[in-house]
């Protein structure tokens, strides 16, 4: 199927698309939900479809590698950011582009990439977008797009039930962090690129590969996607009053203002933790650990987006 379109200020390249696949979150919702988005492909001329729903995010690996065994050329990925999480992890390094439709309560990867929670737009952009090679970052061996973080940040994501986050979106996480400012602070020491950039007592580390995160706070004024690098950011923040200034400045965007947040840039990372603490990779929580290592990946991943590329 032959395409082209202009996108943004300049005409995007045309794009040929042959077998597409639909791996969709059945519980999300946008638009006028996967009805239309059958609609809207069918209208558009797809007629090689490959279409997989799943009940959880966990389960969208293994569907993504049997589209990929299908010989998919596109993958929409229909969900929020830890539907987005678990698919690129699979399609990082197959070249094989990936076109977001936020439908989730967490739609930062797409945010970030100006892609809207517009379902016919959405399509428009997977069908005939730019395609950017993006960086992802990888810790313990597992990707993540937009960011991931232990300590405080960890353990506020585990708490945030998928009934409170339902009702309140972005709102959750706010909910759950009141409930544990009092967080304690946990002896840590970071290396970056092979020299100790940081030890002593800290609540959180965060990796960014995007400016915005968790709870929609641009904590990395200058984080690009596309640059090699990830963020770097620890707090030393104790109790509510520090906890209401570090959120306060960087909601504001102005995070290295904080007296309790050191940032920096680099491409490994390693993080040792005196005690374990919860991580969270975009927005989903896993285990307990003590030893942190993270890379970047660079142009690990194809992803459908708007607009020229920076």
């Amino acid at each position: 199927m032959g395409t082209s379109s202009t996108v943004g200020d300049e005409p995007a390249t045309a794009v040929r698309v042959g077998t597409v696949a639909v791996v969709a979150h059945r519980k999300k919702t946008l638009g006028g939900g996967l009805d239309e988005l059958r609609a809207e492909l069918a209208g558009a001329g797809v007629e090689d479809l490959v279409w997989y729903e799943v009940p959880k995010s966990r389960k969208a690996p293994k569907k993504v590698r049997k589209a990929l065994k299908k010989g998919a050329e596109l993958v929409f990925v229909w969900g929020g950011d830890g539907m987005v999480q678990r698919c690129a992890d699979t399609l990082a390094g197959s070249g094989v582009p990936m076109a977001i439709l936020p439908a989730g309560t967490a739609n930062l990867f797409a945010a970030n990439l100006g892609v809207p929670e517009d379902l016919p737009e959405a399509v428009r952009i997977g069908l005939h977008g730019r395609r950017r090679s993006l960086d992802l970052g990888r810790l313990n061996g597992e990707h993540f797009a937009v960011m991931a973080g232990a300590g405080f940040d960890g353990d506020l994501i585990r708490e945030a039930d998928r009934t409170l986050k339902g009702k309140l979106g972005r709102l959750a996480y706010m909910w759950t962090g009141l409930r544990h400012v009092r967080g304690e602070l946990v002896g840590t020491r970071i290396t970056v690129d092979g020299t100790e950039w940081f030890d002593g007592d800290a609540s959180c580390v965060l990796f960014g590969n995007v400016g915005t995160i968790t709870g929609g706070i641009p904590a990395f004024d200058d984080a690009r996607p596309d640059d090699g690098c990830l963020e770097i950011g620890v707090s030393t923040a104790d109790g509510a009053v520090d906890w209401a200034r570090t959120l306060g400045r960087m909601a504001a965007g102005r995070s290295e203002e904080s007296p309790f947040v050191r940032i920096t840039r680099g491409r490994k990372i390693k993080v040792r933790l005196a005690a374990p603490r919860t991580y969270e990779l975009d927005g989903g929580a896993r285990g307990e650990v003590t030893k942190l290592k993270v890379r970047v990946v660079p142009g690990a991943l194809t992803v459908c987006c708007p607009g020229p590329v920076p």
